[in-house]
C-alpha cells in the first residue's frame, strides 16, 4: 500500500511516498481502508520536533531519540471497513467510519489501518463527507474534553483563544451548544469565520488585548498556548476556570501555584478520547448543532505542501488529505 514515511526528523521534505506492507488485522481488529485523514499541529511537531525546551528530553524519550519511532504520522482518519477479525462484533465489513487512532499511534498517512474495534472509534455521522468526518476527532475531542471540564453554565461567559483553529472552532460551538455567550479570539482575517460559528463577539488580538479591557469572564479557555497567561488570569472573575490545552510544564508549574494561591481553578493536561466522545460528537453533527470547518484540502502525494502550510500557524479549522 501506499504510505507517506517520516524517517527522520526535519522540514516537511522528510515525508516520503513509499510503498509498504498492507497491515492484516488481529482477531479483535478492524481493516480501514482510509479515505481522509488530517494534518494537526502534532504531526507537525513530531515530524520537525519542535516542542519547548522543557519537553525536550521527555519528548525525545518517547517520540525517538535520532528519528520518530512511528514513521508513519497521522493521528484521525475517515474510511470504510474492508475486513475485520474473527471476534470483532461492534463493526462489520463495509461500515464508514471515522477514528483517532492517537499520537501514541498515528499510522493515517496511508492507505490502511487496523485499529481495535474498542478503539477511539465510530460510525460516520451521516450528513458529512469523508474529508469532514476525518477532522472530528482531535479537534472537536479535544474541545468537548476541556469544555467539560469547565461545566459551563447557561448565561456564562467564556472566551475562547484561538478560536479559528481546529479546537478552537469546536470550542465555539460546543460553548454555545452549552448555553455560554461567547467571545472568540482570532486574527484579522478569521473574524468573519469565528462569528459565523455563533460567537457573540470576536476579538482582533492584532488591534486588542482583551485583558485590558476590564471585561472578566467565567471561563477562559487557550486553545492554541498563545495567550497571556498573567492577562488570562486578570480577565478571569473569582471562581473562574482556565483551561489549557498545551501546557508546558512549566506553564502547569504557574497553573498549579495560581490554583493554590487563588480562588480560580486551573485545568490542563492531554487528551483522552472514548469512543463515546465521538458518538456524542456525530449525534451533534447530525443535529446540526456543530460542524467541522475545513481550511484547504490536499491529495496525499501533496502532503509536504500541506505540512508546509500548517507550519506557518494560520489554518482555519483543519487540513485534509484525501487518499
Amino acid at each position: 500500500m501506499k504510505a507517506i514515511v517520516c524517517t527522520k526528523y526535519g522540514p516537511p521534505e522528510v515525508l516520503q511516498l513509499k510503498e509498504v506492507e498492507k497491515p492484516v488485522p488481529k482477531d479483535n481488529e478492524v481493516l480501514i481502508k482510509i479515505v481522509a485523514t488530517t494534518v494537526t499541529i502534532a504531526d507537525s511537531r513530531v515530524r520537525g520536533f519542535n516542542v519547548p525546551l522543557s519537553f525536550w528530553l521527555p519528548a525525545r524519550i518517547a517520540l525517538g531519540w535520532t528519528k520518530p519511532k512511528i514513521d508513519i504520522l497521522g493521528g484521525e482518519l475517515a474510511g470504510k471497513i474492508e475486513s475485520t477479525g474473527k471476534d470483532v462484533t461492534l463493526f462489520k465489513k463495509g461500515d464508514t467510519v471515522f477514528a483517532f487512532p492517537g499520537h501514541n499511534s498515528f499510522g493515517c498517512y496511508a492507505e490502511y489501518k487496523c485499529m481495535p474495534e474498542t478503539g477511539v472509534m465510530a460510525i460516520k455521522p451521516d450528513n458529512v463527507t469523508f474529508e469532514e468526518a476525518a477532522a472530528i476527532s482531535f479537534g472537536g475531542g479535544t474541545a468537548l474534553h476541556f469544555i467539560r471540564e469547565a461545566n459551563i453554565q447557561k448565561g456564562q461567559k467564556v472566551l475562547i483563544y484561538g478560536a479559528s483553529g481546529s479546537v478552537g472552532t469546536y470550542a465555539v460551538q460546543l460553548a454555545k451548544y452549552f448555553g455560554a455567550e461567547v467571545t472568540g479570539v482570532c486574527s484579522t482575517t478569521n473574524l468573519k469565520l469565528v462569528k459565523s460559528l455563533g460567537a457573540d463577539m470576536v476579538i482582533d488580538y492584532t488591534k486588542e488585548d482583551f485583558s485590558q479591557n476590564g471585561e472578566k469572564y467565567d471561563v477562559i479557555f487557550d486553545a492554541v498556548g498563545k495567550s497571556p497567561y498573567a492577562g488570562c488570569i486578570r480577565a478571569l472573575k473569582k471562581g473562574g476556570v482556565y483551561l489549557h490545552a498545551v501546557a508546558t510544564p512549566a506553564l502547569s508549574i504557574r497553573m498549579r501555584w495560581t490554583s493554590m494561591t487563588t480562588n480560580k481553578k486551573m485545568i490542563g493536561g492531554t487528551l483522552n478520547p472514548k469512543a463515546q466522545d465521538l458518538i456524542y460528537l456525530k449525534e451533534l453533527i447530525e443535529a446540526g448543532k456543530i460542524k467541522p470547518v475545513i481550511d484547504r484540502i490536499y491529495p496525499l502525494n501533496e502532503i509536504v505542501e500541506a505540512h508546509r502550510y500548517v507550519d506557518q500557524g494560520h489554518k482555519k479549522g483543519n487540513v485534509v488529505i484525501t487518499l
